[in-house]
């Protein structure tokens, strides 16, 4: 007798063995049902190898309780100690599946199943499972025939007879064995249905691939015909009630439960296409209107049940059209973008738990896998099976994916797959989240071999495999690409030359050749820089590829590694700084702009480190006039002075666009920035900063070079249009008034001349060709137009504006605003004007009526000749001209009145009115939309083209790479163009109202 406080030696053994409630055992193992065996060592040592302990002992004894009589119950009790096989099965399902334990305590003589112990009964097929259904007469007895053949795989499946891939082999004929016996019962229900039609069934997904879950769905297929003399429509209609009868013996739920759902959803057109089509209807939708993950799904198509010879027609006809789609355009894209769409379905408190559809997953094993058999496949017929690790061996085997990828990812996908079966069979539930309690972890890590500390290591085996595919999956297309070119590893399987276009061109390459020689010529050697290269490119191109234009993207790498790979710290930024590779990734594949800016210096890439893109923040007005000003002190004579200031500007433009590029794609860390008005604001407010300091540098330097440190004359720059609303594109000419005033003893004459004398200077030093992109000055909206002087005094703009000034002139003046020069004169320029812009009275009807006609007259006269207007963002119905003048009529009309609206720049100026009510919040928004699309096309066709445009590139990789920067995917062009219509269409129906009727 234990003395009181102590423990049993009973208790202190249990804990040995890993039950956790040893007290519970205890009361078990000293219940009637087991007391003949309680202290048989042999009992004891077999609880302790389950996966539960404590579950698997309650379920032994809840299976004793049931037995029949005391003989069943003795028969159970001496196999159990005597037959090894037989404990080690019957405890390891006890502790791994208490729903298996349910069934065996409902149906208690179904241990029986576990006892036979044959090699024909160690690696069962189908006719081994119809034999064990055979005796099923209807659905109820048909799920008990099913869980006593399950209770059998998975005793095989958690004592190691079988490992992970041949379980689900198992799982696929019992899923194959009981759709053929559902059918039969369908069939056998009505006999006159199925003689009049031939019905095949076409396993898909899992069950099509030989790969089954314990608990999941069974995509199907129905193909029907009619039987011989039958008439087509009555066949099918009666094929249709057999497919239905079927699906139902398996889905419905009785006091058996159910079996699994059986899923039809991959048929054409989906739920809401017809259950059963006939051969040519299938062949005839997928030659017209399959979308790639169609095919895709296809290559798991098996028949499995009913008339097999019509489901191998139908197997035989469409596999030519599976091995065509890598041809299609975007055809990469595509499924890429369905992995992506697959990945941001699933709740964000999810997606860290997710085995299968989550980052790591075994759903990237699998698209992968798919991918690379789509685009190899129609040439190598080795790849084409329904089976995801199969075919990843065949793939190594090739040489389309490296052998040491190859097994890194068939580990992980057994140990994911593992891992997925032991969630599943506790309860034969369909779940993919891995569990937050301890205790289901314990018990998963155990059944995995796992017994040191269960938690702990299941955890960390499952991040480090979710590490490696993550790591793989990407790199699993390119790695082989670079191993095809630069030969280092002698004997190992590579791609062939045609394998290797082949890939190239489904990535999206339309110069293959062209991109082998320069992956040849970057990866090939055994120098530090190949060697890095090699190590980054299969990262690099997954970025191309994701592109408009991953040719481009590729070149432009090879020419910033010709022009920086002898800089160590150029490979150390890429190698080192995640965020630099792909910011530069991204620049490069973007468009012309960037690439051609960042080529003029190449060490500019620096820019694209720093950590979380710090070295892309644009910097400020100050930072950069001072930049500029020292670095014009510094240079000896003025053409010396100016070109440094470009080289400043150059620069300086290369982090805007690549700020403004990273930010428009997003990034794998950060995504791309969800308001798109912020974006045209920092890069309007960035390039107008960097053009006012440019300027001032400027002249700064002429001064100096023709005068010393003081001109004769008071001298500002006036900024005007967008230069003056902080709205500079990248291709926008600076519009620029200037104003000078004689200093004091100096002639008007004297004064004149040399202001005139600085600006002729300076333009001409903003122009000179050289390797930066000049700055071109343009002064048209000073008084008179170009029939009027260049510069004039504060006093005759005073005088002209009391006298001649017209109403553009101070609807021009709206914007005016001193980015250079002599402050106080800039001052004293705006405090001349602000009565014009912003006029006491307001507008007269007839003022207004003059600006309607000069608009209505700019629309007609400066719309060019074969544009399409409604793509036309500048003077086009609903583009910038539209919500332009708009705005401005409210500032002249109210500005006076309004001091909000007295701002040069748009958008603020839209909001003021919106404030003051003088335009509704949704016509507001309606306004400011519009012009933010208008705003960002302009931009991205400068940045894709090199060059400004006020319409859509008609060149269709330039298109879609303006779509991507406006967020548009691959194939999705029309869509853009479609809601730049839409949004113009709804901006101007505001501009009819607001500027026409009002």
């Amino acid at each position: 007798m234990t003395a009181p406080g102590r423990r049993s030696s009973t208790f202190t053994r249990l804990l040995r063995h890993g039950f956790t409630d040893a007290s519970a055992a205890e009361r078990l193992l000293d219940s009637a049902e087991l007391m003949p065996v309680r202290n048989d060592p042999v009992l004891l040592e077999a609880l302790g190898a389950t996966a539960d302990p404590d579950q698997a002992l309650l379920g032994l004894v809840r299976l004793l309780e049931a037995q029949p009589d005391p003989t069943a119950r003795r028969e159970l009790l001496d196999t159990l100690i005597a037959a090894k096989p037989l404990r080690d099965r019957l405890l390891g399902v006890l502790g791994a599946s208490v729903a298996l334990a349910d069934h065996l305590a409902r149906h208690p003589r179904d241990w029986h199943a576990l006892v036979t112990y044959e090699p024909r009964d160690l690696h069962p097929g189908v006719e081994e499972f119809e034999r064990g259904l055979a005796e099923a007469t209807d659905p109820v007895s048909l799920r008990v025939a099913y869980r006593r053949c399950l209770l059998a795989i998975a005793a095989r499946d958690v004592c190691g007879t079988t490992h992970v891939a041949e379980t689900a082999a198992e799982l696929a004929d019992l899923a194959t064995a009981t759709l053929r016996a559902a059918l039969a019962l369908a069939r056998a229900a009505a006999p006159e249905d199925a003689a009049l039609c031939r019905l095949a069934v076409i396993a898909m997904g899992k069950c099509g691939g030989h790969e089954l879950n314990y608990v999941s769905d069974v995509d199907v297929i129905f193909v029907g015909e009619a039987a011989e003399g039958a008439d087509e429509g009555k066949a099918l209609r009666a094929a249709t009630k057999l497919a239905s009868h079927m699906m139902r013996v398996c889905s419905e739920t009785t006091v058996e439960g159910s079996i699994w759902p059986v899923d039809a959803n991959l048929r054409p057109e989906g739920r809401n296409g017809p259950l059963v089509r006939t051969l040519s209807s299938h062949l005839a939708y997928y030659q017209r209107w399959a979308k790639t993950w169609e095919f895709q799904a296809l290559l798991k198509a098996r028949p499995v049940a009913g008339d097999i010879e019509l489901g191998e027609e139908y197997v035989a006809a469409l596999e030519p059209l599976v091995w065509q789609a890598a041809e299609r355009e975007n055809f990469v894209a595509d499924v890429q973008k369905m992995r992506r769409r697959v990945v941001e379905n699933i709740p964000a408190a999810e997606v860290d738990r997710e085995l299968k559809l989550g980052p790591g997953g075994l759903r990237d094993v699998e698209f992968a896998v798919q991918l690379l058999q789509l685009v190899h496949g129609r040439a190598d017929v080795s790849l084409r099976s329904g089976t995801t690790l199969d075919a990843l061996q065949a793939l190594a085997a090739g040489g389309y994916v490296g052998r040491q990828d190859a097994v890194q990812l068939d580990d992980a996908y057994r140990f994911l797959r593992s891992m997925e079966h032991r969630i599943q069979l506790y309860r034969l539930r369909r779940t993919h989240l891995v569990p937050e309690d301890d205790a289901d972890l314990r018990r998963i890590g155990r059944s995995l071999g796992l017994r040191a500390d269960p938690v702990a290591e299941l955890t960390r085996e499952w991040r480090r495999h979710t590490a490696v595919v993550r790591r793989l999956h990407e790199k699993l297309f390119y790695r082989p690409l670079l191993d095809a070119v630069a030969q280092l590893a002698p004997g190992e399987a590579r791609l062939s030359p045609e394998a290797a276009r082949e890939r190239l061109v489904a990535l999206g390459y339309a110069d293959p050749a062209a991109a082998l020689r320069h992956l040849e010529a970057l990866a090939s050697g055994v120098t530090r820089k190949a060697a890095i290269q090699r190590t980054l490119l299969p990262v690099l191109l997954g970025w191309f590829a994701d592109s408009a234009d991953p040719d481009a993207g590729l070149l432009n790498f090879r020419k910033v590694s010709d022009a920086l790979g002898k800089t160590p710290w150029y490979l150390r930024l890429l190698r080192d700084e995640g965020a630099a590779a792909e910011n530069l990734a991204r620049v490069l594949s973007a468009g012309r702009l960037a690439p051609d800016l960042l080529m003029r210096a190449p060490e500019a890439v620096a820019l694209l480190g720093d950590g979380d893109g710090g070295g892309l923040e644009p910097r400020g007005r100050d930072h950069l006039e001072q930049e500029i000003l020292a670095a014009v002190g510094r240079a000896d004579g003025a053409v010396q002075a100016v070109t440094a200031a470009r080289g400043v500007r150059r620069r300086e433009l290369f982090r805007t666009a690549a700020a403004d590029i990273v930010g428009s794609y997003g990034t794998e860390t950060h995504p791309a920035e969800a308001d798109p008005g912020a974006l045209v604001d920092r890069v309007g407010a960035a390039v107008s900063d960097l053009t006012a300091a440019t300027i001032a540098g400027t002249l700064r330097a002429v001064v100096r070079d023709g005068w010393g440190e003081e001109l004769p004359t008071r001298f500002a720059v006036i900024g005007m249009g967008r230069f003056g609303g902080h709205e500079l594109g990248y291709g926008s000419d600076a519009d620029v008034v200037f104003v000078h005033e004689p200093r004091e003893g100096v002639g008007e004459r004297e004064a004149s001349e040399a202001a005139n004398k600085v600006v002729s200077e300076m333009r001409r030093l903003l122009q000179i060709p050289s390797a930066d992109p000049p700055l071109l000055i343009d002064a048209d909206l000073r008084p008179e137009g170009k029939s009027g002087p260049l510069v004039r005094t504060l006093n005759s703009y005073e005088a002209y504006y009391r006298r001649w000034s017209l109403g553009w002139e101070s609807q021009a003046l709206l914007r005016a605003e001193p980015v250079a020069g002599d402050e106080d004169l800039g001052r004293r320029f705006v405090e001349l004007i602000d009565p014009l812009r912003y006029p006491a009275r307001g507008l007269g009807d007839e003022a207004v009526r003059e600006i309607r006609r000069l608009k209505a007259r700019m629309e007609a006269e400066r719309m060019p000749r074969g544009a399409d207007p409604k793509l036309h963002t500048k003077l086009g119905p609903g583009g910038l001209s539209d919500v332009e003048w708009t705005v401005q009529l409210l500032q002249l009309r109210h500005g006076h009145a309004e001091p909000g609206l007295r701002t040069t720049r748009t958008r603020a100026a839209l909001a003021a009115a919106r404030a003051a009510e003088l335009i509704s919040a949704e016509d507001a928004e309606i306004l400011d939309e519009a012009w933010v699309l208008a705003t960002r096309v302009r931009n991205a066709v400068m940045l894709v083209r090199g060059r400004a445009g006020d319409t859509f590139p008609s060149d269709g990789r330039e298109l879609a790479a303006v779509g991507r920067y406006l967020g548009f995917g691959d194939g999705m062009v029309g869509d853009m163009l479609d809601a730049y219509r839409r949004t113009a269409r709804r901006a101007r129906s505001v501009v009819d109202e607001l500027f026409y009727g009002g």
